[in-house]
């Protein structure tokens, strides 16, 4: 990722990109009803290729660079060997040629293309293997895997793999501007993975739509379109996410300028990870996402497993749900409650509570603090949440948890069996907020009633302030499978001095 925003024009361009093979050449016909699970394993070794490649060149891969050229080298003998249609396109940037590698998978609609990119060159200052092996990495094994699943597809799907990004979006620029306008009409979507694999990583999503409000517009229509595909999939693993500006640095730039719909991946550079985003995430607040940003030490320890295997799988189910048509998410739904409207959670369901104030209501939530916040007004998704005691009241601590335990319970839900192999799994949010005069007997806790009553989820209380802040929770309920169950949701307060809230939202339960 570049550091500031360039979009200089007067690219030569010295070859032409060649037109998508027909489909009639498209391999046997094999729809995957979901997008297959990406071994990071095999990410990891294309990093240690291209960490390979910058040592033995002067410790970088960058344009005019011999360590550019024998990235591209390597990427495309992977792809040729897959059966992709490759192309090498040179242009001419500061006295250098640099070159930008374009793969067309066989089959699917020419009229409607669906392009996936991530820059492969670095910084001159190092290797660059977060910045960007990470991204040019993950879409190179989605690509392979592309290719073993002979994967058939109803839109034309193509990757490209661009220079000079770190010198002003050279390559991706001189890309689109090569394709004559009927040429740029038939890309219907861009995809961009610039930096998935960072070490203290955020999960951010190009914010299409403009949903946050800030900074710079929505991206072109059909934008907002490709954020939510994305975004099914964090919260189908339950891992929220944040949009993040289409502010220049990266090459979907070139492609939003053409007026092509564009979203896309990023885990975070210079920036610094706040405290709401390390309770989110994890993580260290107040520490830059890559503190190796163009630095030497962006090499392959400086990479996230997780946020990278994360990223991988996210890839391709962008891929397999955009460019086969195929529209379920990675795991069925077998129940979902987003608590916006009323679907038969009781309150107290075995007469046995205790608590005298601040019972689990589905609510819409008034905001309280004191010195920190407690319970939060804002809800994951909607306006309406499961609450201890929705309303404010005179202080913070009129409708807070008191005197004992609080519980709700969802309706029966009918678990599916599942095949060996198969997976349930629970997701949801929630937040656990008190101040210092808590304890250790003070909790939040998620338990599933089926033919035993198991607890799944715990966070106790502590003698300190602990702010109200969204999370998220991810559990197994493989072992309740075939089984009627209810979901229990339950907060306690252990003594009336102490102040508690609590919250839950956007409960689902997925088969895989």
């Amino acid at each position: 990722m570049k550091k500031t925003a360039l979009f200089a024009a007067a690219v030569l361009v010295a070859t032409a990109v060649q037109a998508p093979v027909p489909a009639s050449a498209a391999p046997a016909k094999i729809l995957l009803a979901a997008a297959p699970n990406i071994s990071v394993t095999n990410v990891k070794a294309h990093l240690s290729q291209l960490q390979g490649i910058a040592t033995a060149n002067g410790g970088n891969r960058a344009h005019g660079r011999p360590g550019y050229l024998a990235s591209v080298n390597y990427v495309k003998g992977q792809l040729d060997a897959a059966g992709y249609t490759t192309v090498v396109q040179s242009f001419t940037y500061n006295g250098a040629t640099g070159y930008n590698l374009i793969a067309d998978w066989p089959g699917g609609d020419p009229n409607d293309v669906l392009m996936v990119g991530a820059h492969l060159d670095s910084v001159t200052a190092g290797p660059g293997i977060n910045d960007n092996g990470s991204g040019s990495s993950a879409n190179l094994e989605v690509a392979l895997e592309v290719s073993r699943q002979a994967l058939s597809t109803t839109r034309h799907l193509r990757f490209g793999w661009w220079g000079a990004e770190e010198l002003g979006l050279r390559g991706s620029t001189a890309y689109v501007n090569s394709l004559p306008a009927a040429e740029k009409a038939k890309i219907k979507a861009y995809l961009n993975f610039d930096m998935v694999g960072s070490p203290n990583p955020g999960y951010f999503l190009y914010d299409g739509d403009n949903s946050d409000g800030v900074g710079s517009g929505p991206g072109p229509a059909g934008s907002a379109a490709l954020e939510q595909t994305l975004k099914d999939y964090f919260t189908s693993i339950g891992v929220p996410t944040e949009g993040t500006d289409f502010d220049g640095r990266s090459d979907y730039g070139p492609f939003i300028s053409a007026g092509i719909p564009a979203g896309g991946i990023f885990t975070g550079a210079e920036g610094r990870k706040t405290a709401a985003q390390a309770t989110k995430w994890g993580g260290t607040s107040g520490t830059a996402f890559d503190v190796c940003y163009h630095r030497a030490c962006d090499t392959t320890a400086n990479i996230d497993d997780t946020a990278l295997d994360r990223n991988s799988d996210a890839i391709a189910y962008a891929v397999w749900t955009l460019a086969t048509g195929t529209t379920t998410p990675p795991g069925s739904t077998v129940y979902s409650d987003t608590f916006e409207t009323a679907t038969g959670w009781t309150v107290n369901p075995s007469g046995t509570d205790t608590a005298t104030a601040g019972a689990f209501e589905r609510a819409d939530p008034a905001a309280t603090s004191s010195g920190v916040a407690l319970q939060l007004g804002t809800t994951v998704s909607g306006s309406f949440d499961l609450v201890t005691g929705a309303a404010a009241g005179s202080s913070a601590g009129t409708y807070d948890v008191d005197g004992g335990i609080t519980s709700i319970r969802s309706p029966a839900i009918t678990l599916p069996a599942v095949p060996s192999g198969g997976t349930l799994t629970l997701t949801f949010s929630w937040y656990l907020a008190h101040l210092n005069n808590a304890t250790s007997a003070d909790f939040v806790r998620v338990r599933i009633v089926g033919t035993t009553t198991t607890t799944v989820f715990t966070q106790a209380g502590a003698a300190s302030n602990r702010a109200g802040a969204w999370a998220a929770a991810s559990v197994s309920l493989t072992a309740f499978a075939g089984q009627s169950i209810r979901i229990l949701v339950e907060a306690n307060d252990s003594g009336t001095a102490s102040l508690v809230e609590a919250g839950v939202d956007d409960v689902k339960i997925t088969q895989s």
